[in-house]
């Protein structure tokens, strides 16, 4: 198999793309990647393998059609990642969310129906069923995303659909729990408070920190994708969840406590704008449907995190403070 994976130098698509070229998924040893990574601020060419023979990277942003055009051919399927997405970043400068989302999603479909790849994985996120005060979401919970990011994701999973509808595409989506593990930006909560305590600084909590929010380790998110990829149905969304809730304050209480930190290094600020209160997915769907099951446990998978970030300093400074890159 060839396969496309956007956004392969951040995050998730990273580790999705390390796990597939170190064998560690099922039937991956044979599977060639094309990264496409605009390596904005939060890409680092670096989190990949720079000279593995199964990987090429190409650096292009997913709006750009001719690139697309010319990228994707002879492939055989692609997982889709590329995406702005910090909830901060899109209070402050909506448009390039909605570029890059809502139009980039849309350039990406298009150029995958011209040059003939029909399977895709759209990954997208719980943050477009909103807030909910009990109970969790299933996969036919109506969208009523309440940030512009979330609007822009859901948005997106809309597009996805279309072209799958319309134009007959093999595409299936994932909405995924928040996410935690090595190499993610220190702008989002877990990696920027590690950060801030191993440097001394006092992490800011919005609000009063009771926020909840349900947590998956990067590695069960990349199983859960694979398993989508290579077994889930045209048209269909599928839930990917950790399987446990953890207010804000608990997660800070918690990191205090592996970071060797005093109470006292904790400063509440006022809350964010639009701030959800409480995420919790139903993923009794591809539990049932492809096994899924996460297998990292949530104080184990936290304590390995602590240490990845204590012994990665050059990584993680690099990004907190790009303008000391070399």
């Amino acid at each position: 198999m060839r396969l496309l994976v956007t956004g392969g130098a951040g995050f998730i698509g990273s580790c999705y793309v390390r796990a597939v070229l170190d064998g560690d998924l099922p039937d991956s040893a044979d599977i060639d990647v094309t990264v496409l990574d605009k390596l904005t601020y939060a890409g680092h060419r670096d989190s990949l393998p720079a000279r593995h023979p199964r990987l090429r990277f190409v650096q292009g942003d997913i709006c750009d059609l001719p690139l697309l055009l010319d990228v994707l051919p002879g492939h055989d399927a692609v997982l889709h990642f590329a995406a702005e997405s910090h909830v901060d970043r899109s209070i402050e400068a909506s448009a390039a969310f909605v570029r890059t989302n809502v139009g980039g999603t849309q350039s990406l479909l298009e150029a995958c129906r011209r040059t003939g790849v029909e399977r895709v994985v759209h990954v997208s996120t719980d943050e477009v069923y909103g807030s909910i005060a009990d109970g969790s979401w299933t996969e036919e919970w109506p969208l009523q995303p309440n940030t512009p990011y979330a609007a822009s994701k859901a948005a997106s999973d809309l597009v996805a659909r279309s072209y799958g509808r319309t134009h007959g595409l093999d595409i299936s989506i994932t909405r995924c729990s928040n996410n935690y593990g090595p190499y993610q930006h220190p702008e989002k909560l877990i990696p920027l408070f590690i950060t801030h305590l191993l440097e001394g600084i006092p992490v800011p909590l919005y609000g009063n920190g009771l926020n909840v929010r349900e947590w998956l380790h990067v590695d069960d998110h990349c199983r859960a994708l694979h398993l989508v990829l290579t077994r889930g149905r045209a048209g269909e969304v599928y839930n990917v969840g950790g399987g446990n809730e953890q207010t804000n304050i608990d997660i800070t209480h918690r990191l205090l406590e592996l970071c060797g930190a005093e109470p006292s290094m904790v400063r509440f600020v006022p809350d964010r704008k639009g701030h959800d209160l409480r995420y919790s997915i139903d993923e009794s769907k591809i539990r049932t449907e492809l096994g899924y099951a996460p297998r990292v446990d949530f104080d184990e998978g936290l304590a390995e995190v602590v240490a990845w970030y204590r012994d990665h300093p050059d990584w993680w400074k690099s990004s907190k403070y790009p303008e000391n890159r070399a």
